[in-house]
């Protein structure tokens, strides 16, 4: 707990048996109150593992995709009384020793959402992250502050906070069950005005650490800018999005 804040960490997890454990033991439970493991109908034994560490363990019974999988995650940590949310990958490949950092600049007024980007400083490619996600996570972000009107780092970490609020009042259930999820949630941030907070945050790429093809990052490429144009068309006035409208 932060400030009177209740922190809960959810991980969403398809087949993390190999990092799981490493992830858990590197949450700092001093401050954090809860963590919720939603698996997404793994083949491996990751909710063994997960109710073994003690971690509170949702299974779905089909694969409901990345953005399934959170939305399960956020509901599950709202109905369980949390104020501050971080959503962190269980493959090991960011740090949880960010998690203070992060729930700090939430529990104390500063931002609703912070990120935890792998683009400032010099850490992602050092981290081993392949030159070609290096260039299309630039040039995605880059269409992205241009159509949104931010100044972000990135768009397209695994590893966010989010205030109750937020989670609250976004529309998630209008949002995709793959991995756009993130995009398009980031997009309805920005629209309906709350304050975004990066840390600088090393990243992993090893045999282990989840990653999607080359064939799905294309069209999670796609799904971005989709996103970001229907984001500009709406806010000209020229086309209403589902994803852009307010639940209250």
């Amino acid at each position: 707990m932060l400030n009177g804040n209740r922190i809960a960490v959810v991980l969403p997890a398809y087949n993390a048996t190999k990092t799981l454990e490493r992830t858990y033991r590197e949450i700092p439970l001093d401050i954090v109150d809860e963590v919720i493991l939603v698996d997404d109908a793994s083949r491996d034994e990751t909710p063994e593992v997960a109710r073994r560490l003690g971690i509170r363990t949702i299974v779905h019974e089909r694969n409901t995709g990345y953005g399934g999988n959170q939305k399960t995650c956020y509901r599950t940590a709202l109905e369980r009384g949390a104020d501050i949310i971080v959503m962190l990958h269980p493959d090991y490949q960011y740090t949880p020793r960010l998690i203070p950092a992060m729930a700090s600049m939430i529990a104390y007024g500063e931002f609703d959402v912070v990120l935890a980007s792998r683009i400032l400083g010099t850490g992602a490619l050092k981290g081993g992250m392949p030159l070609y996600k290096y260039v299309s996570n630039r040039f995605l972000t880059l269409v992205e502050n241009i159509l949104l009107g931010q100044k972000l780092s990135e768009y397209h970490t695994g590893y966010r906070a989010f205030s109750r609020s937020v989670l609250e009042n976004l529309p998630l259930e209008s949002n995709s069950d793959d991995f756009v999820f993130d995009n398009q949630m980031l997009a309805q941030v920005v629209r309906f005005g709350y304050r975004i907070g990066e840390v600088s945050c090393p990243t992993k790429y090893f045999t282990d650490a989840s990653s999607i093809n080359f064939r799905r990052s294309v069209v999670y490429g796609c799904g971005v800018l989709k996103t970001a144009l229907l984001f500009r068309l709406q806010a000209w006035g020229i086309f209403r999005s589902c994803l852009f409208r307010h639940r209250w």
